[in-house]
């Protein structure tokens, strides 16, 4: 089975049905990264529709393993996001509901905002390494650099997030606040 559509240049394209297999098969964990990255669940969906979209017109140029190709697409379609977009704050008149209740929700909510003060590079080497569980090599292949650098891209996120007060203990935030460093 084949599916067609038109093309960017108005030609009649098709495809297999393997990619619509694929995308059925794999979205939820893509979307999962992607929601890592962009920590926003309307830009995960996006940022995940843009990568299919795009590796569906690369489909039949895919050798090999096409979760790891797609996962690349999604990382570098997030990283020139992160370069076009302005990420600062929007005013509303409402404050959202977090959703979080319990008593694990403070902790969770203390680690999701100390990962969103990563840098980007260092945000998308622990949430690959470490959400998805992905090896040094497969994610340095992914984020188009060198083992060495995602090693020492998670070393640097891990001693941000040792010292963000956030995460702190109560004595370790009480000393943070002292020095000035909350």
């Amino acid at each position: 089975m084949t599916i067609s559509t038109v093309g960017e240049a108005g030609e009649l394209v098709t495809r297999p049905a393997d990619f619509e297999d694929f995308v059925a098969a794999r979205s939820t964990a893509l979307l999962r990264t992607a929601y890592l990255l962009t920590r926003d669940r309307d830009l995960a969906e996006d940022l995940l529709q843009t990568s299919l979209a795009k590796a569906w017109f690369a489909w039949d140029r895919i050798e090999g393993e096409p979760e790891a190709y797609v996962r690349r697409i999604v990382v570098n379609t997030y990283a020139s996001w992160w370069r076009r977009k302005w990420r600062g704050e929007l005013p509303t008149g409402e404050l959202p509901d977090d959703g979080a209740s319990g008593p694990d929700s403070d902790a969770t909510h203390d680690l999701w905002q100390a990962l969103g003060r990563l840098p980007r590079r260092q945000r998308a080497v622990v949430v690959l390494r470490y959400f998805e569980d992905l090896t040094e090599a497969q994610t340095a292949e992914l984020l188009g650099c060198s083992v060495g650098t995602v090693k020492s891209q998670a070393s640097k996120a891990f001693a941000k997030l040792r010292i963000d007060p956030a995460l702190a203990r109560d004595d370790q935030r009480d000393t943070a606040i002292e020095e000035g460093r909350a």
